[in-house]
């Protein structure tokens, strides 16, 4: 629809999509993966929608901006680096000298603002590599809910799902409950975050890992968290729209 506005964060396996709409109603339907907000005005209307990456081919949709894995899409106007997205959606939420994480399928990003100012940032894409997609694959593999990990003092000291993955089937084969395996492997994932981003006293942090407590829990057991959520890139995207276009 042409009074809509739709911004795209493509990730590896799931994607998260940002409608802006001048209406009462949400072009989503509310199946539980949809979220409504009305702002002070009560006359836009967000819509956020999660979906598989894989579907978006299959979306007639044009995006007025887009970041992650969405450079090779035809139906977007304009592609945003995902580290600026990222800033720009977690600026309000860092006036002070802090950092939003965002720990996705394959990679690790961080930006640090010091006094509501761009200060540092870093991004890897191996060494974290595949740590959300991994955790996917070993709950399915294993027939674990995520809602049975439980936040263990131990923890494999890993830098990479696949070095993980091995000491998880070590672990198992010697009787652990997989459960307890995979959990120590979130808690060695939530170890090398906070290094990564230089051991902070707080860390504010997005992506899928926000839904996952056992890693928010384990991150708890080295610094202060805040959690942002999931939407935190399309927001970027939609906060650079609004200052580009003098939109509401």
């Amino acid at each position: 629809m042409k009074d809509t506005k739709y911004f795209l964060d493509a990730g590896t396996t799931w994607s998260k999509i940002l409608a802006i709409k001048s209406s009462k109603y949400s072009n989503f339907n509310d199946d539980g993966s949809v979220k409504s907000l009305y702002d002070s005005t009560n006359k836009v209307i967000k819509s956020y929608k999660i979906l598989p990456t894989a579907s978006l081919a299959c979306l007639d949709i044009e995006f007025s901006a887009a970041t992650g894995h969405s450079a090779g899409l035809k139906n977007v106007l304009k592609y945003e680096n995902e580290v600026v997205a990222l800033a720009n959606g977690a600026k309000n939420a860092l006036l002070e000298s802090n950092i939003v994480l965002d720990l996705g399928s394959r990679d690790i990003k961080w930006v640090k603002f010091k006094d509501g100012k761009f200060s540092d940032m870093d991004w890897n894409t191996s060494c974290a590599s595949a740590t959300g997609a991994t955790i996917e694959m070993l709950l399915k593999f294993y027939n674990v809910d995520v809602n049975e990990l439980e936040v263990q003092d131990e923890k494999y000291a890993v830098t990479c799902g696949i070095f993980g993955l091995e000491k998880i089937m070590d672990d198992v084969a010697k009787g652990f409950e997989a459960r307890i395996a995979i959990s120590k492997f979130i808690n060695g994932i939530a170890f090398n975050a906070w290094n990564f981003t230089k051991n902070p006293d707080k860390l504010c942090i997005s992506g899928g890992f926000c839904e996952n407590k056992c890693f928010v829990d384990s991150l708890k057991k080295y610094c202060e968290v805040e959690v942002l959520g999931r939407f935190v890139l399309v927001d970027g995207l939609y906060s650079e729209y609004q200052i580009k276009h003098r939109t509401v």
